[in-house]
């Protein structure tokens, strides 16, 4: 009987197993039951079609998925299934924003920011159940529609377009936002709204609205008998309006929108210290932003009164005054203050007591006028995260008392002050930096031992500190999570250790101008900016190949000792930008594999021994901004596809080779370019006429907007940041000498032909370039004259024609060159009297010799300035007062008898034919001969008294 109860019991069990695997099997099923509605879906893949998607970031959109709920950026109801939800930000997705999207009924979310779309549909305002729309950071343009105002339900609303440029967006009014009576956050930028007379009504009216952002936007002046009868919203707590255009005397009324607020943002207007700010109603305001105006004087009082204020910026005006004082015009908010920025100001004297900040967090110093030392108790601030008070004028020694209890200190900026540290070698600190920052300080000879301590840093600067001697090997032990390394300028020496370091990222390693030597260890080539120019770093380059990085985007070796031949593996490489090898000794042809980087804005390899011909695969380097091969040995043509493929050219310099051929006709294509320099090489033919294409050069002034984008730089700004800064610098030869132009490199507009074997004459085409600065057609063989319209190149500064066959007068227009600071026409055939001008006059005469036919200053007159030969009259008495009508200068006599032989056979048939005007003329020839024999006795009468005195 037992038995058969326990074999029930197992079949039982078995019964209950089977039906629970077949509920769960059941489950599975409905589980796996697909959620997505077919229209929603079909919509979807037609809102695709309209779009141009990069990295298929949309790859799971396809007509075999059936489930739409799955795919990439798409969220749908658990429960209806309906597509709720669509996320494309940060697609790079370019296209339009296709109707198909109305088929989406229940979308409420909506989020297509970080894309390239360029217009805000109508229809989007038919998305009944959107309540959240975000469109930012798109190219957007045009009008922005009204229907929006049919989104009732919407919350949060976003159109910041990229600032592609200023008020690409227009609004014709807001009636459309008084509509949306959910909406909590609004932003909007880059818009015009100079028709919408009625924006600050419809803001102060609106009943819910919570945040709202309008940076970078044009307003009209704003009546204020408009708004006397409007209450103030109960709603508004955050308020930006950065680099607007509103008028000063509106922000006041802004002011008066709600007594809620927390967070205030006015930067970047004209606000000044006359304008009646007042916060006194606003308890809960927190957050005020003040940067970037005209306040003047100390900390303007009304601030003082914010008893909660937690974070005050006031960067970039014009305080002035002690900072003790401006402390003081805190009032009650310095005990809630957790940031204070007061960078880029006038405000001066000693740093007073930074401890009574007792709850401060960040504190921003920088770029004002104090001076003094560090005071020690600014160890009792034990909140501090961030310290920058660079440069200032501050002097004295940080010692261990000064930062005893920063426990917090993340970012420490001391740099461009005479500060320097004491520390004991085996002190260790108490906090660990991110960022450090103390270029141009104090800090050599010896490297700062403390340092070995900061172990998370992400950026160092140490760079100018006269720190000597060899790196610590401890040091070399760097981050992950590098990001910016800078000890330029310094005089550390040794090797650099070969490394098995890996970075997170491609980080900025800076190494410029010290004294590093040997070899260059693999590791550094994972880095995004490579600067090791400047030392004495032997060895050859080859170790480049053993790498292969897509993050290393600029790379200056330049003035070492590297030796070898330039490696042919750039294809590792493809994302330089900038190549800098210039000044080594690497032997070789310019290898072909430089061709495959389609970025590379800047090569330089002058005077590196290179040889052979320019390899037809640079002609791929359309991206070429500046190309320096002057200085070598190259051989064969300038090639002509430079000019048809090489066509944002700015800078070619090419000197100083052994180039052969004429000036290839194609180079007239490039209309950027500013600098075009052939010169010492073997070029032969004539100047291409066509050089007035060169439109660049046809502008006046700067052209640092076109060139600030030829290579990449390195900066860092006073918010902690990496930044990019142009650091492009070329050697020129101009006004005799060589010299090097960084910053003003835009400014510069020349072209050197000089050293060739140029023949024909000077195209009369090149007076168009009105920009140009120099221009050195020297040691040729030109002939013909100099252009008469040389006087049209206003911008002149240097002009050298010197060595030519060129002949004939020198222009007038010449001397309407009135910024000519150097002019060599020397060792020609010109003839004729140097035009007459200020500037041509200042020159030496060095400037025209070897010009036989040439006279005028600063050379010896010509035959016609030369004035007669006048006796010396100072020795003669005159023997009456009556005798003073007698003597006339020799030359008024002379010129008489001249004109008279002159005009003797004009009137001599007159003479003859009129009896009575013959004999008046013999009467009129007797007394002149009598006059004349006068005049002759005197003077012979005044010579023997003049020689009789003498004896």
């Amino acid at each position: 009987m037992r038995g058969g109860g326990l074999h029930f019991h197992f079949h039982l069990w078995l019964v209950f197993l089977f039906a629970l695997t077949a509920a769960s099997f059941g489950l599975g099923i409905e589980n796996q039951r697909v959620r997505c509605i077919a229209a929603e879906r079909r919509a979807l893949l037609d809102f695709k079609k309209g779009l141009t998607v990069v990295a298929n970031h949309l790859v799971s959109w396809t007509s075999e998925e059936e489930e739409c709920c799955n795919w990439i950026g798409v969220g749908c109801d658990n429960s209806t299934g309906h597509v709720v939800k669509l996320d494309l930000h940060s697609m790079f997705t370019t296209g339009e924003i296709g109707y198909s999207l109305l088929e989406l009924k229940h979308l409420s979310h909506l989020d297509l920011s970080s894309n390239n779309f360029h217009k805000i549909p109508d229809f989007i305002g038919s998305l009944s159940e959107l309540t959240y729309l975000d469109l930012s950071y798109n190219p957007l343009t045009g009008i922005i529609p009204h229907q929006l105002g049919n989104l009732s339900r919407l919350l949060y609303l976003d159109l910041v377009p990229v600032p592609f440029y200023l008020h690409s967006l227009k609004s014709v009014n807001l009636e459309w936002l008084s509509h949306l009576s959910s909406l909590k956050s609004l932003k909007i930028g880059f818009t015009n709204f100079t028709k919408a007379t009625n924006w600050l009504q419809v803001i102060q009216s609106h009943p819910s609205l919570s945040v709202l952002h309008f940076n970078f936007c044009d307003f009209s002046e704003v009546d204020p008998s408009s708004l006397s009868h409007f209450n103030s919203s109960n709603s508004l707590s955050v308020l930006h309006l950065t680099s607007s255009t509103l008028q000063p005397s509106t922000f006041p009324l802004l002011l008066n929108l709600s007594q809620k607020f927390v967070e205030l943002d006015f930067s970047d207007n004209y606000l000044s210290s006359s304008i009646s700010l007042s916060f006194d109603n606003m308890p809960a305001l927190q957050r005020v932003n003040l940067r970037g105006n005209n306040l003047e004087g100390g900390i303007p009082k009304f601030l003082g009164n914010i008893c909660n204020l937690k974070e005050l910026d006031l960067r970039d005006n014009k305080l002035s005054g002690s900072l003790g004082v401006v402390f003081k015009n805190l009032g009650c908010a310095k005990d809630s203050l957790e940031a204070l920025a007061l960078a880029q100001n006038r405000l001066t004297g000693a740093l007073p007591d930074l401890s009574i900040l007792s709850s401060l967090r960040k504190l921003s110093l920088s770029g004002n006028q104090l001076e003094g030392p560090l005071p020690v108790n600014i160890g009792k601030m034990s909140q501090l995260e961030l310290l920058d008070v660079s440069s200032n004028s501050l002097h004295g020694v940080i010692s261990e008392v000064h930062l005893f209890n920063l426990t917090k200190l993340k970012e420490l900026s001391i740099s461009f002050n005479s500060l320097s540290f004491n520390t004991s070698s085996d002190w260790i600190p108490p906090f660990q930096l991110d960022y450090i920052d103390m270029r141009s300080c104090k800090l050599g000879p010896q490297f700062p031992s403390w340092l070995r301590w900061q172990t998370n840093f992400s950026v160092m600067d140490i760079s100018d500190n006269n720190i000597s001697g060899t790196m610590p090997n401890w040091f070399w032990n760097l981050p992950s999570g590098l990001v910016f390394l800078n000890f330029s300028f310094n005089k550390i020496s040794g090797s650099i250790p070969n490394l098995q370091l890996e970075f997170d990222d491609s980080p900025f390693i800076v190494l410029r101008s010290n004294l590093f030597h040997g070899s260059i260890p693999p590791f550094l080539f994972n880095s995004g900016v490579l600067d090791l120019s400047i030392n004495m770093l032997s060895g050859p380059l080859s170790l480049l190949c053993m790498r292969m990085n897509n993050g290393l985007s600029y790379l200056d070796l330049s003035y070492n000792l590297l030796v070898g031949g330039i490696p042919d593996c750039w294809n590792k490489y493809k994302s330089l930008t900038a190549i800098n090898l210039e000044n080594n000794n690497l032997l070789g042809v310019i290898p072909n594999s430089l061709g495959s980087l389609q970025n590379l804005k800047s090569l330089r390899l002058r005077n590196t021994s290179l040889y052979g011909e320019i390899p037809h695969s640079l002609k791929n380097c359309t991206a070429l901004q500046l190309l320096d091969l002057g200085d070598n040995k190259l051989t064969g043509i300038i090639p002509p596809w430079i000019g048809e493929r090489l066509d944002r050219l700015i800078v070619l310099r090419l000197r100083s080779n052994e180039f052969h051929g004429n000036i290839p006709s194609t180079l007239c294509r490039q209309q950027f370019l500013q600098v075009l320099d052939l010169s010492l090489n073997n070029i032969s033919g004539d100047i291409p006429s066509c050089l007035n294409n060169l439109t660049a050069m046809a502008h006046f002034g700067s052209s640092m907007e076109t060139i600030s984008i030829m290579g990449i730089g390195y900066a860092m700004d006073f918010s902690g940041g990496i930044g990019e800064d142009f650091d492009e610098h070329l050697l020129v030869v101009w006004k005799g000498f060589e010299r090097e132009y960084g910053n003003t490199l835009g400014l510069l507009k020349s072209i050197d032909l000089s050293c060739n074997k140029l023949s024909g004459e000077i195209p009369r085409e090149l007076a168009s370039l009105q920009g140009l600065i120099n221009l050195n057609l020297s040691r040729n063989m030109l002939r013909g004259s100099i252009i008469r319209e040389i006087g049209q190149l206003k911008s002149l500064d240097s002009l050298d024609l010197s060595t030519n066959n060129l002949s004939g007068e020198i222009p007038e227009s010449m001397s309407e060159l009135s910024f000519l600071g150097v002019l060599d026409l020397s060792n020609n055939k010109l003839s004729g009297k140097i035009p007459s001008s200020t500037q041509l006059q200042s020159f030496n005469a060095i400037s025209y010799s070897g010009n036989l036919r040439l006279c005028g200053e600063p050379l010896s007159k010509c035959p016609e300035d030369e004035p007669p030969k006048v006796p010396n009259n100072g020795g003669i008495e005159r023997s009456s007062e009556g005798d003073e009508g007698l003597f006339e200068p020799l030359w008024f006599f002379i010129g008489m008898t001249t004109g008279f032989l002159v005009g003797f056979w004009g009137i001599l048939g007159s003479l003859v034919i009129n009896r009575s005007w013959r004999h008046k003329y013999f009467q009129l020839v007797n007394k002149l001969r009598e006059w004349i024999r006068l005049r002759m006795a005197l003077m012979v009468v005044k010579l023997r008294r003049k020689l009789g005195s003498k004896e």
